[in-house]
């Protein structure tokens, strides 16, 4: 087994000359392999790569410009990743679920000249149509193809020489809080989370199943350390539990990353303690909250180490939870990463003292170069502590425990005012799912004349409950458990959240739709 330490130094490595090296010491050893079994080796990886380089060279795309891409997971758009960074152009990888509009902003907005589509995204795009050359990444019929727009098989693009202030990629935000704000990511900063990877042992053995999307960070902290190390990337286009686990027996899955709402999803399945997972080493978790008892579910039933990760897209602090080494802090999202620094501060940006909750702020040598064209959006997100460094602001809330593990408590938007009391939503929602019959719950404050605003939960019942409680009914349970200025106004029963595409529950969908309903 290779390690990264081997390849490069801790201060900086760049993927398309690791992805070389690899090539050149396992030519043969499967890099990405898809759920249909489609595989291209190192080599031919490699050479993909090259290829994609080339032709971004061919049509001008200089360094420090960006390539859109909107599609589903696969291996052209793997190696355009891969190639576009080999040519110094950072990549924006943008979610098909968007609007078109906002999918037209984010294409201008980074400033690409291509945009790489495949049959679904280009079809709903037509309602918004994109002001710049297109490519059909999976070869359909609706502009160039993919094949003939790279450069000729062999072609070798000219050397460039990348800095890790270089961007690497543009991740746009979800938008579940207004416009997507366009993170610019540098190799520096992408290269000390494929460091990293060496701690948690991506090497050349590995064979890491990811089902989450490209174009997410979530899938991305896996993905590249993955071929950094030498391994075997599965991908899946869609999440299906039972798919997920037919392929994580067949490949023999070492490593993975999912979140919360896909753990369960397995966890949930009569049919999971028949397939073979002895050969998990780890499991990843990050992007939404991840309940203690279900956290406690996947340790004992799925063989291998938990980690979770709490972090942003943005850089900053990250906390790490060995969730297998520490089973009372199963609660907890960890301990700040080593050389990271993640602090606490009051509403006037104060620093508060152990046990006392604040807003969560964090800095490390992996933070963004900012928000694209939004120095003030920046600014903003910025905290700068007593000695004059520079914080990436989280929005989230939390305090830590004697011991230095952190517990999360809300997103700072989601803490509910009530008659000038302090309301975590999280308390409410951990009370709910105490009830036999309920899934999950989401509580949000709605604008209340008496109260200033007042809390309404969302519950999704398991389905054989359906009928043995109402929403009135399971509402005073609640209530009775829960202090006065907690107790819920209304509740509703849902059959299921509103997530994002990567599980986090939308609660402002939610406060819509009662506002609208009431």
């Amino acid at each position: 087994m290779t390690s990264i330490q081997s390849m490069m130094t801790a201060d900086h490595g760049v993927m398309g000359d690791i992805l070389r090296q690899r090539a050149a010491e396992a030519p043969d050893r499967p890099a990405v392999v898809m759920e249909t079994g489609e595989a291209v080796t190192y080599a031919q990886f490699d050479a993909l790569a090259d290829r994609v380089a080339a032709a971004l060279q061919r049509d001008g795309v200089g360094q420090g410009e960006a390539v859109a891409v909107c599609a589903l997971s696969s291996i052209p758009y793997a190696a355009l990743f891969l190639g576009a960074l080999r040519a110094g152009v950072a990549v924006a990888p943008l979610a098909p679920s968007s609007t078109p509009q906002a999918i037209a902003g984010m294409v201008a907005d980074c400033g690409a000249r291509l945009a790489f589509l495949d049959a679904g995204a280009a079809e709903a795009q037509a309602a918004a149509p994109l002001a710049v050359r297109q490519i059909a990444l999976d070869g359909s019929g609706f502009a160039e193809a993919f094949e003939a727009w790279l450069a000729p098989e062999g072609a070798v693009p000219a050397a460039v020489t990348i800095g890790p202030e270089a961007p690497f990629n543009i991740i746009y935000s979800s938008g579940t809080t207004g416009a997507p704000k366009g993170i610019v990511q540098s190799h520096g900063m992408r290269w000390k989370h494929v460091f990293r990877g060496d701690a948690v042992g991506y090497g050349s053995d590995v064979v890491t199943l990811l089902s989450t999307p490209l174009y997410s960070n979530t899938t991305l902290v896996c993905f590249f350390p993955t071929l950094a190390g030498g391994g075997t990337v599965v991908l899946m286009t869609k999440f299906d539990a039972g798919r997920y686990l037919e392929l994580a027996q067949r490949h023999r899955m070492t490593h993975t990353m999912l979140v919360p709402v896909q753990y369960r999803r397995l966890m949930d399945r009569p049919d999971f303690g028949d397939f073979d997972l002895s050969p998990t080493q780890l499991k990843f978790c990050t992007s939404a909250p991840f309940p203690a008892e279900l956290k406690a579910q996947v340790l004992a039933r799925w063989p291998g180490g938990l980690v979770e990760y709490f972090g942003m897209t943005e850089g900053g602090g990250t906390c790490i939870l060995m969730a297998h080494e520490h089973p009372d802090k199963l609660h907890t999202v960890g301990r700040p990463a080593p050389g990271h620094d993640i602090r606490l501060i009051d509403e006037d940006g104060v620093e508060v003292g152990p046990g006392v909750i604040g807003e969560i702020v964090g800095r490390s040598a992996g933070m963004m170069t900012g928000y694209h064209g939004q120095p003030g959006k920046t600014a903003e997100a910025t905290w700068i502590s007593p000695e004059g460094l520079g914080f990436i602001r989280t929005g989230d809330v939390g305090r830590f425990d004697e011991d230095g593990f952190l517990t999360l408590m809300d997103r700072k938007k989601d803490m509910i005012i009530s008659g000038g009391f302090n309301i975590y939503p999280s308390d409410i929602e951990a009370q709910i799912v105490q009830h036999p019959d309920v899934v999950e719950a989401a509580v949000v404050g709605v604008l209340s004349d008496a109260w200033g605003e007042s809390p309404v939960a969302f519950v999704a019942l398991k389905s054989p409950a359906a009928g043995r409680i109402d929403a009135d009914g399971l509402r005073a349970w609640v209530n009775a458990r829960l202090g006065k200025t907690q107790r819920l106004v209304d509740l509703k029963l849902v059959e299921s959240l509103p997530r994002s595409h990567i599980g986090k529950v939308l609660k402002r969908e939610l406060r819509d739709a009662w506002t609208a309903s009431a």
